[in-house]
Formats: C-alpha cells, sequence, structure tokens
C-alpha cells in the first residue's frame, strides 16, 4: 500500500489458499504464499472516520498481487451483499489504484455476466443484485480502493457452493465456463462508469467523496437512485 495510503495502516486481513480452495478452477491447487490482503474501515484522520462513520460507510483498500494458481489468476472470493430496510441489495464501487482489475460480475442465478476491466483512476460500479469476483490478469499488484455501506455483510456462500464464479479467467485470459452453471450466457464485456452528477469520475478518487453526502448515499439508498445502475443493467454504455 505504499504510495496508495498516507493514514493509518491497521493489519491486514489475508485471504489464504485453504480459504479459497473451494472457489478454485482446480481445488486441489497448493501455495504457502497469501493470495491477497484487505485493509478495513480506513481513514486518514478521526475527522474523516466519524463522518464516513455517520453516514454508514466504509473505505477499504485490497492487495492482489500478480500470481497464478494451476494455470488460473489470482483473484478474490467472490460474494454478493445483503439486503438494505428497504429490501434493495447494498451496492459497491470500486477504484483502481495501481494495475489492471477484471472485475467479474453476475447475478444470482447468473442470468447475466458481466465482465468490466479497470486501470488506474477507474471506478467499477457493483449494482444491487449482483455479485462479483476480483481477478488480477496482469503482471503487478492490483491495488484496489473500495467505498461500501457499513451496514451490508458479505454472502459467500452461493460462490462457495458453486465452485466460484460462472466463468474462472485462465493464464493469458481465456475465460472457462464453470460447469456448475449450464445455463449461463456469455459473458457481456463493459466499460467502467463515470457519474459526474455524484462526483463519481476520472480525477476524483474514492476517498475524495468523503464529505460529500450526496455522492455516497447511494451506498445506503440504492433504491433512490436506480438510474446510476442502468449502464451495467441496462446493456452497458460501450461493449467491446
Amino acid at each position: 500500500m505504499n504510495g496508495y495510503w498516507n493514514g493509518p495502516k491497521p493489519e491486514p486481513q489475508v485471504r489464504t489458499i485453504e480459504e479459497m480452495r473451494e472457489v478454485l478452477a482446480d481445488p486441489g491447487c497448493t501455495s504457502d504464499q497469501p493470495l491477497y490482503f484487505m485493509y478495513r474501515d480506513l481513514a486518514r484522520n478521526e475527522s474523516d472516520r466519524e463522518w464516513l462513520r455517520q453516514h454508514h460507510v466504509r473505505y477499504d483498500i485490497t492487495v492482489i498481487p500478480a500470481r497464478t494458481l494451476c494455470g488460473e489468476y489470482v483473484k478474490t472470493k467472490g460474494h454478493y451483499h445483503t439486503e438494505n430496510p428497504a429490501g434493495a441489495p447494498y451496492p459497491e464501487i470500486y477504484e483502481v489504484l495501481l494495475g489492471t482489475g477484471h472485475f467479474l460480475l453476475q447475478t444470482r442465478n447468473a442470468d447475466d455476466v458481466v465482465m468490466i476491466e479497470g486501470t488506474p483512476g477507474d471506478k467499477i460500479l457493483i449494482p444491487p443484485g449482483y455479485g462479483h469476483v476480483t481477478i488480477n490478469p496482469g503482471t503487478e499488484d492490483l491495488v484496489m480502493a473500495n467505498l461500501v455501506s457499513s451496514e451490508f455483510a458479505s454472502d459467500y456462500g452461493p460462490y462457495a457452493d458453486l465452485q466460484g464464479a460462472a466463468y474462472y479467467e485462465m493464464e493469458g485470459g481465456a475465460l472457462v465456463k464453470n460447469p456448475r452453471y449450464p445455463d449461463a450466457p456469455p459473458v457481456r464485456y463493459c466499460s467502467p462508469v463515470e457519474v459526474p452528477d455524484l462526483g463519481i469520475e476520472k480525477g476524483v478518487g474514492l476517498y475524495d467523496l468523503i464529505g460529500r453526502p450526496r455522492s455516497v448515499a447511494f451506498l445506503n439508498h440504492p433504491e433512490q437512485f436506480a438510474e446510476i445502475f442502468a449502464d451495467v443493467t441496462g446493456g452497458c454504455l460501450v461493449m467491446r
């Protein structure tokens, strides 16, 4: 995280091969190295921390080293989000700080599967109802920040039950379909989105949204901001 975080740095949560085995293309793969590091609930100072707490928002940084596991690029475990009191699943937003990230999104029944590539400065919006896995397909560390409601919880169960997402990304970029999703459609390739009305755009870091209540309100009340999710759920602005 050196160079990407200038505030207090807690000990990270470390994801190991044993915690990931159930979602790998090859569950028998072995590794004696940590797979990725999660720095949760960050704030540069107490004033920022109090603002985040009052607005029920959390800022995190995740670092995924560039590696492969038996031919599969290293990835996060994958999870869905729980619902808010209005019955809408919580969304999430990411910012790539270093490297290249492939964000693989899917609905709970995997009738829509979306891949979004992000490079430094890009923002990737996870719409309500979509689970997601982040993959490092590059040759350098992937460092990414995220903002999410502090009221949400991660549901890893569906990914664990089906041995990962609908597709595995293998070394060289090949997407291999997970046979446990026989009805999953081909992957849609989409571009990162910008929402200038909320201050979500190139040149504005996610941490810069602290102090802007309207810019983060969608994280707790997605039902009031349905229009900002249309680029993913409605077909994407750009198909590649």
